[in-house]
């Protein structure tokens, strides 16, 4: 049984400042006037009531970016230098704030404050600050053609960007999609996750302090079929840029291709192979493994949810594991001690549920957890199946949620065979001592990452997205820019 810490109680710590939607450099109320509770995940209680956008909220924004990007405007007359002070200048207003940032963060998602503060705030500030130092970096070539002529390419901002980020690392991915568009030049409409808006809405007021013109960052809370499908829809959008499921992925494409063609890059589901030799440092390949699962409650898409273990070492890595996740601490998001908070909603506990019970159905073993804890919020045990086959529901679909599925292997053909038969390519993991088998694992493996012997290691100069069914482009380091870029060529006679 996992350790349960403090019961949760509703936060006095957190003070929330904007619940509106932020257009044109102004908080308004939603067109419409309606509102969405945003719900805190560890009591079920309500935080505040927040305004909700919609087609007509989107259309202002639209209209606010538009005018923003015009050239004529005082974004597009700003030297690329003075647009990279605007961003590093974010970036202080964000550590200024990161204390408040956090405890935000830890009520609205259900994420532990102390990892909130010191894993997820530093990787926010420092993504803006890599960004702040590309503004005045991004730069064609000269070109040597055939002939009499001069050849040089151009890299100018793509226009107007649509944004849509998930709930599971709401400040990280509003600073994955802001920080390359804006060090590119273009305007944005971002909108946020209905079940985590407090941060980004918080963002957004140092947005404005840290000096940004009018109509450069609008940010709208709401829900995807609506305000979400009218930035997809929406003909005066340039690119859209998603975060999420691969489901909602395609209706993004099939919008983009319905409406103008509009720039698509996305970053999309996982069902992340976690290999295990039998020759590497077993006690930090369990431990490595557990987190590789279990970080932020489950809720990553690149989770290691499907662990492959050498036959060798099979029983003792199950064991291993299981006492692990017996040991895992899952209580009060503001308690120190606390490794696991609660998942992000009520919806996402019932699916996660549901798979744990799909996993009986199917014949997976379950070794500990699986069960509610508590009688109100969202909290599920930390949960271990082993015996798991390929074919079997847990084992092919995204759980995004606090169970490790263990399956054996003994071949390594076989193995890669099997960790590429997914639909999904987003990340992968070995953990081995033979730097042979590694590398053959990371050369033959489909996914966009590889880590060796770790697990979820981030910068923002390293680029990050998958393959196949995992997403379309890439975000962070240099490659991110070009998703936020147009490639013009210029030919002079001479």
């Amino acid at each position: 049984m996992a350790t349960v810490l403090t019961e949760p109680k509703t936060s006095a710590q957190a003070q929330v400042k904007q619940t509106k939607i932020l257009i044109n450099n102004e908080w308004v109320d939603s067109v419409s006037g309606r509102t969405f509770d945003t719900v805190n995940p560890a009591t079920g209680e309500v935080i505040a009531k927040v305004a909700e956008a919609d087609a007509a909220d989107v259309d202002l924004a639209v209209k606010a970016a538009r005018k923003a990007f015009h050239s004529k405007s005082p974004w597009r007359k700003m030297s690329a230098s003075e647009r990279g002070k605007l961003i590093s200048r974010l970036a202080d207003l964000i550590e200024k704030n990161a204390d408040e940032l956090a405890t935000l963060e830890a009520l609205d998602n259900g994420k532990p404050r102390h990892i909130a503060r010191t894993a997820d705030l530093p990787l926010v500030a420092a993504c803006y600050r890599y960004y702040a130092g590309w503004a005045d970096k991004i730069q064609g070539k000269t070109i040597p053609i055939a002939g009499d002529y001069f050849c040089y390419t151009r890299h100018e901002p793509v226009g107007v960007v649509g944004q849509i980020i998930p709930w599971n690392f709401p400040l990280l991915m509003q600073a994955w999609k802001l920080g390359p568009a804006l060090a590119c030049g273009n305007t944005v409409v971002l909108k946020v996750a209905e079940q985590t808006p407090l941060t980004a809405l918080r963002v957004g007021e140092l947005i404005v302090e840290a000096g940004f013109p009018e109509g450069v960052v609008n940010i709208l809370p709401g829900y995807g079929p609506t305000a979400g499908a009218a930035i997809a829809l929406h003909m005066d959008v340039d690119k859209i840029a998603f975060t999420g499921s691969t489901e909602v992925g395609h209706l993004i494409m099939q919008a983009a291709a319905e409406t103008n063609l509009k720039r698509v890059t996305l970053e999309l589901g996982g069902k992340s192979p976690n290999i295990v030799f039998a020759d590497s440092d077993l006690e930090e390949a369990v431990e490595g493994s557990h987190f590789a699962l279990f970080f932020n409650q489950g809720q990553c898409c690149c989770a290691g949810s499907r662990a492959f273990v050498e036959d060798k070492i099979y029983d003792e890595f199950v064991a291993r594991s299981t006492e692990r996740a017996k040991r895992r601490t899952v209580g009060d998001p503001f308690d120190t001690k606390t490794e696991q908070g609660p998942q992000v909603d009520n919806d996402q506990f019932n699916k996660v549920l549901s798979y744990v019970e799909a996993g009986k159905r199917e014949g997976a073993k379950l070794m500990c957890g699986g069960e509610r804890i508590g009688d109100k919020g969202y909290f599920v045990a930390p949960t271990v199946f082993a015996d798991v086959k390929d074919n079997m529901k847990i084992a092919q679909e995204e759980i995004f949620g606090p169970v490790m599925s263990i399956m054996k292997f003994s071949d390594m053909d076989e193995l890669v065979e099997r960790a590429n038969n997914t639909m999904y390519g987003l990340a992968a993991a070995v953990w081995t001592r033979d730097i042979g088998k590694a590398h053959y694992i990371a050369n033959n493996v489909r996914a966009g990452t590889v880590w060796i012997n770790c697990f979820d290691v981030f910068d923002a100069a390293a680029p990050f997205g998958g393959f196949k069914q995992s997403g379309i482009g890439r975000e962070l380091g240099e490659y991110g820019l070009q998703q936020y870029s147009e490639i013009k060529t210029v030919t002079v006679k001479l």
